[in-house]
């Protein structure tokens, strides 16, 4: 097994999702607290995970909740829509009517957020640092 080697761009390119990924984790925590509290859940984990077609996703069973490295170059407020989704899995694990309740309930605007989120690009792996 060769090692692979570390061009300027490669080594560009991890410096900055190291760094995005620093931002992000310190931006989680408060949030989930808060959510956690407002929607009285608990999840047992969450992680970050550069994901090529998800912003987020949920195991309902064990309480694990993943979001994309790719928030962190979203507006602060599809951060919080993402972790209000997720939570909201561990009451409902559906996208149902009682989903949809509970989403206009603790975050009204939750749709104008999901709207942003969804305008721009997951993620473009061709951009240049």
């Amino acid at each position: 097994m060769s090692a692979r080697v570390m061009t300027p761009k490669r080594a560009r390119a991890r410096v900055m999702q190291s760094w995005y990924r620093q931002q992000l984790k310190t931006l989680i925590p408060p949030l989930l607290q808060r959510w956690e509290k407002a929607l009285n859940v608990q999840a047992a984990d969450w992680a970050i995970k550069k994901m090529k077609t998800k912003w987020g996703t949920c195991n309902t069973e064990a309480r694990r909740i993943w979001l994309n490295l790719e928030l962190i170059k979203k507006p602060a407020q599809c951060l919080e829509y993402l972790i209000v989704h997720e939570l909201v899995h561990l009451v409902e694990r559906c996208h149902n009517d009682r989903f949809i309740a509970l989403m206009d309930r603790h975050l009204p605007n939750w749709r104008q957020y999901r709207q942003e989120l969804n305008a721009a690009p997951l993620a473009h792996d061709t951009w240049t640092y």
